[in-house]
């Protein structure tokens, strides 16, 4: 009797133990973290991850949220695109994330938006992509087109006088979409057809001899010639490698960037680059407290004083902080509360004004414009006077110009037609 109470009393406390340790861990707000630690594109992703470990590290230190401490489940996608659809599932099912940060590549993100909305998770989406989008499940922080690519073509064409067009992506859904948008701006403005060079180039790609030389010989037509880039990865490493042995210069041919931030210009000489360009929402070099604040958090967590910060930097942090605004508001993690309590949240922004979540799940987000320095980083020569709302659908596409997003009542809609009157799905 006594060896069966003793057994019975194991198997109590092993319960007990168990039930705890499980209770222990229902305790805790579990945030999913959904970028590439390896291949192509790890050179711009892993700071991301290591961004949101910040964020829930120093929430932590706030006392967490809804009275529980965050815990970061981090997976790696490598930059294996279906991979980020099967990795989504693995955290909703098996980690059961309340919410996600992730993905850089428009390809990536669409790999993963049908687990979303099959599953109901929530996503924080926070690099420049190419719009033409809006879903109920996921938050865009980084920028549209309209933010971003419209008003650095605008700086080129007004502020430079270029006359002559280079499009160059790496072969995907998010430069053929922005180019395709920039092509339309472009002869809207009255810019010919042969004076629009398209390039597209894949993932990685290392050898630009030929390509540059084409751009140089497509630049000495007499007319100012530019580059629009939507390279991106360790791809743009060779690239402006092979413009400085080309010989080409920021005054030949400048070149304006939409992926290049000052993460991919630390693994560079930057000193032929000086002058080149780049459009973000968010510069290292800004002055404001909220920015030297957050340098100072970032160079601290990582314990490298050499470490840089970048826009999509931010775009995760003011992510953050509006998700746990809109927990805090909804009082749970419930992803359908939490997405209507993110509209309308405000946060700071780190260049010294506030950004704002519209109906349509994109940002009010100020745009600038940073020319290379030799150090590399970025002086802003142009930015907005204020904030622009992030526009999901392009005023400059057929097929989209009569389309809105607003995830509100009544509309509820990510592609709400406005001529008809009618929603015609959520994404597309």
């Amino acid at each position: 009797m006594k060896i069966k109470h003793l057994v019975s009393g194991i198997a109590l406390s092993m319960g007990a133990s168990v039930l705890s340790i499980s209770a222990m861990a229902a305790d805790t707000i579990k945030v999913g973290v959904l970028h590439s630690l390896s291949g192509t594109m790890a050179i711009s992703e892993t700071t991301l991850k290591d961004t949101v470990l910040m964020m829930v590290e120093e929430q932590n230190k706030k006392g967490g949220l809804l009275g529980k401490q965050l815990e970061a489940v981090v997976v790696d996608p490598a930059s294996n695109w279906p991979l980020f659809a099967e990795k989504t599932r693995e955290l909703m099912t098996k980690d059961q994330v309340d919410v996600i940060f992730g993905c850089w590549t428009s390809v990536s993100r669409k790999s993963a938006l049908p687990v979303l909305e099959e599953l109901n998770g929530l996503m924080f989406y926070p690099v420049q992509y190419e719009g033409e989008e809006s879903s109920k499940n996921v938050f865009y922080t980084g920028a549209a087109p309209n933010q971003q690519a419209i008003p650095a073509v605008d700086y080129l064409m007004n502020d430079l006088g270029v006359k002559r067009w280079v499009l160059a992506g790496t072969d995907y859904v998010y430069p053929r979409t922005t180019n395709k948008i920039l092509e339309a701006y472009l002869k809207a403005k009255g810019v010919a057809a042969e004076d629009i060079m398209i390039n597209y180039t894949p993932f990685g790609h290392s050898d630009w001899q030929s390509i540059v030389s084409d751009i140089k010989s497509f630049g000495s037509a007499g007319k100012k010639t530019a580059v629009v880039s939507t390279i991106n990865g360790d791809a743009n490493v060779p690239f402006y490698k092979e413009l400085g042995n080309q010989g080409i210069s920021s005054e030949d041919i400048p070149v304006v960037a939409f992926s290049v931030g000052e993460e991919e210009l630390s693994g560079l000489d930057t000193k032929p680059l000086v002058g080149h360009l780049a459009a973000w929402n968010y510069f290292q070099s800004v002055e404001s407290d909220a920015n030297d604040a957050f340098i100072s958090q970032w160079k601290a967590f990582t314990g490298n004083p050499d470490r840089v910060t970048n826009d999509p930097m931010e775009a995760t942090y003011i992510g953050f902080k509006m998700w746990t605004q809109a927990v805090e508001k909804a009082g749970t993690t419930d992803v359908d509360a939490v997405e209507q309590a993110m509209i309308g949240q405000e946060t700071e922004n780190l260049t010294g004004g506030m950004a704002y979540m519209n109906k349509n799940h994109h940002l009010s987000k100020p745009v600038l414009i940073g020319e290379i320095q030799d150090d590399g980083q970025f002086e802003v020569v142009w930015e907005t006077e204020g904030v622009v709302p992030g526009d999901a659908w392009s005023d400059f596409l057929p097929g989209s110009k009569d389309l809105i997003a607003d995830w509100t009542a009544p509309i509820s809609c990510g592609n709400y037609n406005t001529v008809t009157k009618t929603c015609s799905g959520q994404n597309y």
